[in-house]
């Protein structure tokens, strides 16, 4: 994790509120250089460059939701809550199906149309913002990935740092760095 602090007013099309922005390669490798050098001087050209390149590609970057959508058909939203309501007891899709009343193909059908993503995506990105908000509160990898519903704490490692580029405890890690 890295951290830049930019002047008020600097970035003038940024949103006003806390906001996740996708980070592209190119980005990452600025910002990366950026904060190797440290504080970046006006009076040095390449740092005032690199400093335009970044606000440019800040200002471009797209948002990335960092709340989970839920639908608003009774029937997976029913589903819904039974995993957000007990995720350390792993139901089957199909048993959360029949206790709302309706066929696995209706309710990811509904998913798809509502949330914009499939049951088992919408479920992973659900366990993952749970797992980011244990991690921050101090439990430890393993507890989390119990917690959130996994059988082995190398699969949640996996999902995990696939999903967010670093391990469990190097993210928690580089949130104690920052504090």
């Amino acid at each position: 994790m890295r951290t830049l602090y930019l002047r008020p007013g600097l970035v003038p099309r940024l949103p006003d509120t806390c906001t996740v922005l996708h980070v592209t390669p190119f980005l990452r490798e600025l910002i990366v250089e950026a904060v190797r050098i440290g504080q970046l001087r006006r009076r040095n050209p390449l740092h005032c460059a690199l400093r335009d390149l970044i606000i440019s590609q800040l200002q471009s970057a797209a948002p990335i939701s960092s709340f989970i959508s839920l639908p608003s058909d009774h029937r997976a939203l029913l589903v819904a809550q039974n995993v957000m309501g007990n995720l350390r007891n792993c139901v089957s899709f199909r048993a959360l199906c029949e206790h709302a009343g309706a066929s696995p193909r209706t309710i990811e059908r509904i998913f798809r149309r509502e949330v914009g993503l499939s049951f088992e995506s919408w479920r992973r990105q659900f366990r993952l913002m749970k797992a980011i908000e244990l991690l921050a509160a101090g439990r430890a990898v393993k507890d989390v990935a119990f917690e959130i519903g996994y059988r082995r704490p190398s699969a949640f490692v996996e999902v995990f740092r696939r999903t967010l580029g670093a391990t469990p405890r190097a993210w928690a890690s580089s949130l104690q760095k920052a504090d």
